[in-house]
């Protein structure tokens, strides 16, 4: 299990077989059943995690309504990196959207393992690096582009969440009903048709 994160952390950093054993040490195996949470609202974030196998729906809770903020996949990482930082309560929800594992290092493992290996806080940067793209590329979307244009990008960039995520989520995470994204997917379906 170790061995898919060993070779993910190689495709980003130069690691010499010793510094990927320190992988070993300092991550945990988490197995989640579906729907249970890795994190929930109202509690202090103290781990980051990495999506072995399954996947991980990050949501929060506005006037009692659930709002789906990104859906992570296989080799992704996943966090509350605002809770994680500064010790406070999160706003965010890790929810597994079927059984999922993951490898999981605490706070204080991971600065255990920066101080034993500095090449590892260059991948941490390049981690929430692109962490927080993802995140902008999200909002930039939501905001500027019609629902269709967002869903046909989802279709492009992102086709496995139709085979494995329940309608109903990926509406939410195109920030509109499931109505609207049937009628978006007729619509569609017909234009390729003709």
């Amino acid at each position: 299990m170790h061995n898919q994160l060993k070779t993910y952390c190689k495709n980003i950093v130069p690691l010499t077989d010793e510094e990927l054993k320190l992988i070993d040490t300092h991550f945990e195996v988490q197995n989640l059943k579906k729907k249970e949470f890795l994190l929930q609202d109202g509690k202090v974030c103290s781990s980051i995690g990495f999506i072995v196998k399954g996947a991980i729906r990050h949501f929060h809770i506005k006037d009692g309504v659930e709002k789906t903020c990104d859906i992570s996949f296989e080799n992704s990482w996943v966090t509350d990196f605002q809770s994680f930082t500064h010790n406070m309560a999160c706003v965010m929800n890790l929810q597994a959207m079927e059984d999922t594992i993951l490898l999981v290092i605490k706070k204080e493992n991971l600065y255990k393992l920066y101080s034993e290996c500095s090449v590892y806080e260059t991948f941490g940067r390049l981690m929430v690096e692109n962490v927080a793209l993802r995140a902008t590329d999200i909002a930039m979307s939501l905001s500027s582009d019609k629902p269709e244009e967002r869903f046909n990008n989802l279709l492009k960039n992102r086709p496995d969440l139709f085979q494995r995520i329940p309608q109903k989520y990926i509406a939410n995470f195109l920030g509109i009903s499931p109505e609207s994204l049937s009628r978006i997917q007729k619509r569609i379906h017909t234009k390729s048709k003709s």
